[in-house]
């Protein structure tokens, strides 16, 4: 199975890009699964490097790295990086910057499309 997530809230904040994140990583897990995410909108600071957040709360830098290292590609739109003050070098290892042109190959190439 060919799954595109595709995340638009926040990392923090809302528990969208979180259970997001979970499915992602649950769903890279599977051997027979391929995953894809691409970041849009507030969701693109989820895939910025060197989060701190307080003890005990959900790390989406981890989450998503997590799903990187099963085998997942992250690609975060560059119009909203660019929005953010995002550079490419301050992303999590495994995530690039992307644009909807790549999104709408990814969009094609998925069995399931799943929206955060």
């Amino acid at each position: 199975m060919k799954t595109l997530l595709i995340f638009n809230d926040a990392p923090y904040g809302s528990e969208r890009t979180y259970n997001g994140a979970r499915l992602a990583g649950a769903l890279s897990r599977l051997a027979e699964d391929q995953v894809r995410i691409f970041l849009i909108g507030d969701a693109a600071s989820a895939a910025h490097s060197g989060q701190k957040v307080p003890a005990g709360f959900y790390n989406l830098e981890l989450m998503l790295g997590g799903a990187v290292r099963h085998g997942a590609e992250i690609g975060v739109c560059g119009t909203c990086m660019d929005a953010r003050g995002i550079q490419e070098t301050s992303l999590l290892a495994g995530a690039h910057r992307s644009t909807l042109d790549e999104l709408a190959q990814w969009t094609a190439w998925a069995d399931k499309v799943l929206v955060f």
